[in-house]
């Protein structure tokens, strides 16, 4: 059996003050050992470590971090500061001509100023900063991939929507899986994701929408992710690298409902993969903490939390669900504390194609403690559902514990 960490809830008294550009959010302190705790801090330490490390964090870094945090307010500063730490590495290695290992310091620098920001949206000064080094990072990191990667930028909405483009090493055209990300993932958290895909035969598109990381600042979250799509995959399939009859999508948490999305329309896409996401997010509104919920006020472009409610409930799978005919493979933890996995559930049965759902007892939001549970089953099932590999005669029993 597993174990779960289980951190009481709470609730905070007039919890976002704003002021201008900033937010000053408000908590309890409670006593632990007679020191003062930011609660906050202690909820973030105590429930993110499974989905850092299961993304490139090292457990060992996760710990000396946050370890030394007393305040939520340092969250920022002290990733930025463990992200400085690998590019001083990479770059060292890079002089000495170890290429490869600098982009993997790269890499893990980009992911580590990615967590830094992620939801520190009430400081948009520190985050922005953060925000803007990681894309540095990663730019870096890019070329020195193996395989390699490009940077693709795709105009969309008077804006630009960015994406990593990652090939295996032999000659394509290669079926392609786009990687979405969530309200507060982008594409910098997805290397690990991406290599379960690329050792299968599949290239991967890492991609930055709408309301997400490079898109964040320009072009708000929003349920229309038809449109993301046409764009994104029309790109997609002028690329001599990907074979546009061979298109995949992959999202987790929010963007499980975005790859939910674009699987109901008509759009080119072989399967779809939904991994923790929600059928009707503002059905959850009042379920997420207060940081999710500042970080899609935010995100959103919302005026108030009032507005930030409604917008959430704009994004539903009500009426778009029957319209998946293709493909689909849901994936929920069954102590997911953010979307019940009966979310999961009803969009498997309301989809018109051929579904699946997966419910691992012991998963979390988006089972990033249980990974080994469901990444290579979803690699192993896209590969078959994209013909990666010609040799696989493969058929999935879901019913059968063997899978989980």
């Amino acid at each position: 059996m597993f174990s779960a960490i289980f951190v009481k809830r709470f609730q905070l008294l007039h919890p976002i003050h704003e002021h201008e550009s900033s937010v000053t959010i408000s908590i309890y302190a409670v006593v632990q050992g007679g020191t003062m705790v930011d609660e906050l801090l202690a909820t973030a330490v105590a429930n993110w470590e499974p989905r850092f490390t299961a993304n490139g964090v090292d457990a060992s870094d996760y710990a000396r971090i946050t370890s030394k945090l007393n305040r939520w307010d340092e969250w920022c500063a002290a990733w930025c500061a463990g992200a400085e730490e690998h590019l001083q590495l990479g770059q060292t290695a890079l002089s000495q001509g170890r290429n490869r290992t600098a982009g993997e310091f790269f890499a893990r620098a980009a992911t580590y100023f990615h967590f830094g920001k992620f939801l520190f949206v009430h400081d948009p000064d520190q985050a922005k900063s953060a925000h803007e080094r990681a894309v540095d990072a990663i730019n870096r990191a890019i070329p020195l991939f193996v395989p390699s990667g490009s940077r693709e930028e795709i105009a969309f909405e008077g804006s630009t929507l960015v994406g990593i483009l990652r090939v295996p090493s032999d000659d394509g055209p290669h079926p392609t899986v786009l990687l979405i990300p969530g309200l507060d993932s982008t594409k910098e958290e997805f290397r690990e994701v991406e290599r379960s895909f690329l050792e299968r035969g599949m290239a991967t598109f890492a991609l930055d929408g709408p309301g997400q990381g490079e898109a964040e600042w320009t072009l708000p979250i929003r349920p229309e992710w038809e449109k993301v799509g046409e764009s994104v995959i029309g790109h997609l399939s002028s690329m001599p690298q990907v074979d546009g009859d061979r298109i995949g999508v992959w999202g987790v948490s929010l963007g499980g409902f975005y790859a939910a999305r674009m699987a109901s329309a008509d759009l080119p896409i072989k399967a779809t993969i939904a991994l923790a996401g929600p059928y009707n997010f503002g059905a959850s509104w009042n379920s997420l903490n207060p940081l999710t919920r500042r970080a899609f006020e935010v995100r959103s472009f919302s005026s108030s939390p009032e507005e930030a409610e409604r917008r959430a409930r704009d994004l539903t799978l009500e009426g778009f669900a029957p319209r998946i005919t293709s493909p689909l493979l849901v994936i929920m933890g069954k102590r997911d504390r953010l979307f019940p996995w009966h979310d999961g559930e009803r969009l498997a049965n309301e989809a018109s194609g051929e579904s699946a759902f997966v419910l691992l007892e012991e998963g979390n939001h988006g089972c990033a403690n249980v990974i080994y549970r469901h990444r290579p089953l979803s690699a192993d099932w896209m590969a078959v559902q994209l013909d990666a590999i010609e040799s696989w005669n493969t058929t999935f029993n879901f019913e059968s514990s063997d899978y989980v």
